[in-house]
């Protein structure tokens, strides 16, 4: 029945909040609903029947036992608040409604005249009013280093109120927003939406704006039960103090996240786990260590460390990984992922010699983005990127440029932000192709031919390098030879599904396709070479392989007896019981036969449909001790990036704190911030978000391609943010990629594996560093 249900999409008119905790499918002409934790299915009863299942209402039908206790707790509230409303409505049914009244605030009754966006670009002037900020509220730091005209005139506007710190911000005020928001929801008497939503709007962003919370702020999964925990409590609800935030609230909340922790560690038990570690350069010059432990249900933050004194002794380094590793305990520990930089190398080599049971790995997002900074270096690639770079920089420093080019869009963004500046360049280059027929429409359009700005030099130049062919033909090679590694890059940072069984694969393809597009070996190599340079083949890697069903019965005999080694490797290192060693040895033979239940039809089915730790789950019985062991490794990422774009601002106050109190209560406070975060990586969509290419979380990887040059301050186009069109992008079907689908069935080019295996004694590594 599963295979007949089909996904659909969330729209915004779903506002109840347990639609937020299960997933919807359409099966025939009827919608079901399955809860996200326990996977129960509803075939009716709407959702109220499903908050009803998370609150724990007995009588009620089915309770679920897997919500998280926060989850229930909510739905409760919110159930009861419900009940609340709707008896007091009946109670007051007989008596007179008044009438609502908003009071219009200053910022909605201002009017603005709108730009002249298509004759000339030039905005009416203006005057800016700025307010003065306190004695203690500073400036924004990054606000003088903003290179893009819209964000430091967007952020000369909102900052004057900011905060410099965290501190500062729990110091605020909670009553800026509270009460305004009871206030608002207690005068909703009459069904007029759009305005009274407009004023609990202003209300939110007056409170927001007055912190200097980031814009992203409105994306956090807390937000939503924020508001409705204050609908919910009624109108009496107390505002919490500055001492309550600091104290009782921030110690239960420690307590809850450690609570989550300790939960984890019987899954780091059963599917064993990778210490993620990454690094933050902080604002003073610090080197700040993360430590994250990632495995498929959840992945947390476990500390930070500020290692600036640290990083340069490999000695100092091991020990550490070391302390991390026994915090996690040794033998739950699958592998430590760190950057491929010869300091990590040595300190992750002592490391394995102390715990034989553990591998160092290099981060696999981080080889293949030095591969992409390598191909981007080349003198051809080098200058299509930087002719596109001309268009972009004069597209996003232009209000009217931008409104038009979103025009002829249909709303889209002709920049695409990535995991790093390399991977940005290519990502947009990508996405620039895409567009190739609506930006040569927009330059050839009357709009574009009447404006002043397509005669300036700025204009003349972006519309020459729209219409240049050669530039297309070499953008579109470009675009072939990196679209492959951009794959592989998306592959290893997926925060949804555990990449290891996959990598090898996708590497492999990888290769394969850079050979069939330049079918010459003289062409290809020379891509092949910056691969094998950076590409260090792990053991891990190739048993992941090996013991991925949807590839392994595709493998050629010889090949495979190649990747065997490598999983002999990983059953001495990971199975400590020479007894049970010699279990699993003997069992591979049944998985490599099919014998048994690994040769029914369902299993083989299976091989395509189910995830590989899932299936060894499934269908692994009769080997108990193989099926353990390929779970173990295909529970495992391969990047320790996963969770890396949720960086806080606020781990870096912590060593710049001088009182050791206050610096133990802002560790426990990025404790809870850093874990909430990464609640995200199960809930975000995929992919389908509204991305904002001039928000300031964007700005570190897309600063070459939309901050101002000399063309752009010349010009004569206007800069002013408030000027910009919002185009809706044309609806779109949601669609789920799944980027391992089509890693496809045969490897049997010798020349790729045997160029594999070479690099993997190579780049600067010795050969027994692995092994």
């Amino acid at each position: 029945m599963d295979s007949d249900l089909e996904p659909v999409a969330l729209t915004p008119q779903k506002q109840d909040s347990a639609w937020k905790h299960c997933e919807v499918y359409k099966y025939g002409d009827r919608v079901q609903m399955r809860c996200l934790y326990c996977r129960k299915m509803f075939k009716g009863g709407g959702i109220t029947r499903v908050k009803e299942h998370l609150a724990g209402k007995k009588g009620q039908g089915t309770i679920c036992d897997q919500v998280p206790e926060e989850v229930r707790l909510f739905l409760q509230q919110c159930i009861d608040g419900t009940v609340r409303r709707q008896r007091k409505r009946r109670k007051s049914s007989a008596e007179p409604l008044p009438i609502a009244y908003f009071p219009p605030c200053e910022v909605e009754t201002q009017v603005v005249a709108p730009s002249d966006v298509n004759n000339g670009f030039k905005s009416p002037s203006s005057d800016v009013v700025a307010g003065q900020s306190t004695g203690r509220t500073k400036q924004r730091t990054y606000r003088s280093r903003k290179s893009n005209a819209f964000e430091r005139n967007d952020l000369a506007n909102v900052e004057v109120g900011g905060v410099s710190n965290m501190s500062d911000l729990i110091d605020r005020d909670m009553d800026n927003l509270i009460p305004v928001a009871i206030s608002s929801v207690k005068n909703i008497v009459h069904p007029s939406s759009k305005d009274r939503e407009k004023t609990v709007h202003m209300a939110m962003g007056r409170f927001l704006f007055d912190i200097g919370a980031d814009f992203d702020a409105a994306n956090s999964i807390n937000f939503q039960p924020f508001i409705d925990s204050i609908v919910s409590g009624g109108f009496g609800v107390s505002v919490p103090t500055h001492e309550d935030l600091r104290g009782w609230i921030l110690k239960s909340c420690v307590e809850e996240v450690k609570k989550e922790i300790d939960e984890c560690k019987s899954l780091w038990k059963r599917t064993g786990c990778s210490v993620l570690v990454q690094e933050l350069n902080s604002n003073e010059g610090l080197m700040i260590l993360k430590f994250l432990v990632y495995c498929p249900e959840k992945v947390v933050f476990l500390k930070s460390v500020d290692a600036s004194e640290i990083l340069d002794s490999e000695d100092k380094l091991y020990e550490l990984l070391k302390e991390v590793v026994e915090e996690i305990g040794d033998t739950n520990v699958v592998q430590v992922i760190t950057k491929c930089e010869d300091h990590y190398a040595a300190a992750g080599k002592k490391l394995m010699d102390v715990y034989p049971s553990l591998y160092w790995v290099p981060c696999a997002a981080h080889c293949i983005d030095k591969m992409l900074e390598e191909f981007g270096k080349m003198d051809w690639i080098k200058e299509i990127i930087e002719q596109a770079r001309t268009v972009t920089r004069i597209i996003y420093n232009h209000s009217g440029v931008l409104n038009l080019v979103r025009k002829f869009t249909y709303g889209n963004d002709i920049v695409q932000p990535a995991f790093t500046s390399s991977a940005t360049n290519f990502t947009t280059m990508r996405r620039i192709a895409d567009l190739k027929p609506h930006l040569q429409a927009m330059v050839t359009s009357s709009e574009w031919n009447d404006c002043s700005y397509s005669k300036e030099a700025g204009g003349l130049a972006m519309t020459e390098t729209i219409n240049d062919e050669n530039f297309w033909k070499a953008l579109t090679l470009a675009n072939h030879i990196t679209a492959p590694i951009l794959r592989v890059l998306r592959i290893v940072c997926s925060e949804r599904k555990p990449a290891m069984g996959y990598v090898y694969a996708a590497v492999y393809r990888a290769k394969e396709a850079i050979k069939t597009h330049l079918v010459h070996r003289e062409d290809y190599i020379v891509y092949w070479k910056i691969i094998d340079r950076w590409w260090l083949q792990q053991p891990l890697h190739a048993a992941g392989f090996y013991l991925n069903p949807k590839f392994f019965y595709s493998i050629d005999e010889e090949m495979r007896s190649e990747i065997h080694l490598a999983v002999v490797d990983c059953i001495e290192k990971l199975v400590p019981d020479v007894n049970i060693q010699d279990i699993v040895i003997k069992d591979i033979n049944s998985y490599k036969n099919a014998v048994g239940i690994f040769g029914r039809n369902l299993a083989i089915r299976a091989r395509d449909t189910m995830l590989p730790a899932e299936w060894w789950s499934t269908y692994g019985e009769s080997c108990l001790n193989l099926s353990r062991f390929a779970i173990r490794i295909l529970s495992q990422t391969c990047s320790s990036s996963i969770g890396s774009g949720r960086n806080l601002t606020l781990i870096s106050q912590i060593y710049e704190s001088k009182n050791s109190i206050e610096r133990q209560r802002l560790s426990d406070l990025v404790f809870v911030q850093y874990n909430m975060r990464l609640r995200r990586l199960g809930s975000e969509s995929s992919g389908d978000e509204t991305v904002d290419p001039l928000s300031h979380s964007n700005m570190e990887v897309l600063e070459d391609w939309v901050s101002r040059n000399q063309v752009c301050i010349e010009g004569n186009g206007s800069s002013d943010w408030k000027s910009l069109e919002f185009i809706k992008r044309a609806e779109e079907v949601a669609v789920v990629i799944d980027e391992t689908e089509d890693l496809g069935s045969g490897f049997d080019d010798a020349e790729i594996f045997k160029g594999e295996k070479e690099a993997s004694y190579e780049g600067g590594y010795s050969e027994n560093l692995f092994t």
